[in-house]
């Protein structure tokens, strides 16, 4: 244990260590409200130049082979961190015999492997936060739309409301705002999606 702990923190693994210790502190900061999980996000924007764009585009190329832009910023780098580190560590206790540059040199081909390792780590997460932007898309289309109160609701009491679409009605958990109150059968406004408690917040609205 006290070898492990002399290597975690030894020159030449003090980068990996560093970005280790980083990313276990930010997620501390998550599980205790301090930050959001999107604190973090990284988005490259187009240049106006023909030129920029087409550097953007590359680096988006890049990006995405790695997961990038497909999951969060900071849950790809929880799992680049981790293998960045163990690769580090155990390149130096069975490759080298105690020469910091050539451990420092170690870092390039134990940054692209766990680069590789990431990006195999990270793709069930992929669909997952798919599915996540579709739903928040979904939501942002409703918004504004009239819905018909299936379940009675109120400020505090959970109801439902239906939202005519193309196909069958979709079915909304609903919550009422301002302390009113919508009973089965009247229309009201969807005004806005509460992610955190999935439920739509509605008015009640009157039709002519």
């Amino acid at each position: 244990m006290n070898e492990l702990l002399q290597a975690t923190f030894s020159a030449v693994n003090i980068i990996p260590t560093a970005l280790l210790a980083f990313v276990l502190l930010y997620w501390l900061a998550v599980i205790f409200g301090f930050l959001d999980l999107d604190f973090f996000d990284v988005e490259v924007e187009p240049e106006v130049d023909a030129d920029g764009v087409s550097a953007v585009s590359w680096l988006n190329n890049v990006l995405a082979f790695f997961n990038l832009g497909k999951v969060p910023f900071m849950v790809f780098l929880t799992f680049l961190a981790l293998p960045f580190w163990a690769f580090s560590i155990l390149a130096n206790y069975y490759l080298n015999e105690g020469y910091t540059l050539l451990g420092w040199l170690y870092l390039i081909p134990a940054f692209v492997a766990a680069l590789f390792f990431a990006k195999f780590l990270t793709m069930p997460f992929v669909r997952v936060f798919s599915a996540m932007e579709k739903e928040h898309e979904s939501a942002a289309n409703i918004i504004g739309q009239i819905c018909t109160v299936t379940l009675p609701a109120s400020g505090h009491e959970l109801g439902q409301a239906a939202v005519k679409t193309t196909g069958a009605p979709l079915l909304l958990n609903v919550k009422t705002s301002h302390g009113s109150a919508v009973q089965k059968g009247e229309t009201a406004l969807v005004l806005e999606y509460n992610a955190e408690n999935k439920f739509y917040l509605i008015e009640p609205y009157q039709t002519i």
